[in-house]
């Protein structure tokens, strides 16, 4: 599975940005897709996942501004973002899961895009 990110940027506070994940390869095992992002100096964490049923998932600090979806015809997922906060600042990863059973499963990661939200 290849992953290629895209639509990172530089915004202002209170703006909005539209980040693509668009996917390749092996796509038919994908089981469910996300974004993660990682700041300077902190860990990396979850942003929104969706699975291949569409069920979306946030982490607690975008829900109500970030909304994730899919183009099953273009093999590519969304992130929108609204009411950016200069907190929102990081590098944005796209993830790709392939669940085989339930202790195992194997992540692809995207090359990651810059966020910037300035105050």
């Amino acid at each position: 599975v290849q992953l290629q990110a895209s639509g990172g940027g530089l915004v202002q506070s209170g703006g909005s940005l539209r980040l693509a994940c668009a996917a390749s390869g092996s796509i038919f095992s994908i089981n469910a897709m996300g974004w993660y992002r990682q700041a300077l100096g902190k860990q990396r964490e979850l942003v929104a996942t969706i699975t291949i049923g569409g069920s979306t998932n946030y982490g607690d600090s975008v829900k109500g501004r970030f909304t994730m979806s899919r183009d099953n015809a273009k093999n590519t997922v969304y992130l929108q973002m609204n009411s950016l906060k200069p907190e929102d600042t990081a590098v944005y990863y796209c993830n790709a899961r392939i669940i085989y059973s339930d202790i195992l499963s194997e992540d692809y990661w995207g090359q990651g895009t810059q966020v910037t939200v300035s105050s």
